[in-house]
């Protein structure tokens, strides 16, 4: 069975904001607030929280969100956090 993909935003202890993709947001939150596993953007950045999700059917198209995504201005990051 394939895993479930997701794209999620990061808030950082800065105010910037980090977007990525995972199969299991949880770990990958405790991962990016611990220990040398998080990216290098958001080590120094810590801590970190979730605040967006999204899934995707596979790899490849949350890869292709994701880009989507980073190439919004952080006010339409912002806009999509806080929904509709």
């Amino acid at each position: 069975m394939a895993s479930s993909w997701y794209v999620y935003i990061l808030g950082c202890a800065d105010g910037s904001l980090y977007t990525g993709v995972t199969t299991d947001p949880e770990r990958r939150l405790q991962e990016h607030n611990a220990g040398a596993l998080g990216a290098r953007y958001t080590r120094p950045r810590r801590p970190v929280e979730l605040l967006y999700q999204e899934s995707a059917p596979d790899r490849s198209a949350a890869l292709k969100r994701e880009y989507a995504i980073k190439q919004l201005s952080k006010a339409r990051k912002l806009s999509l956090i806080d929904g509709p």
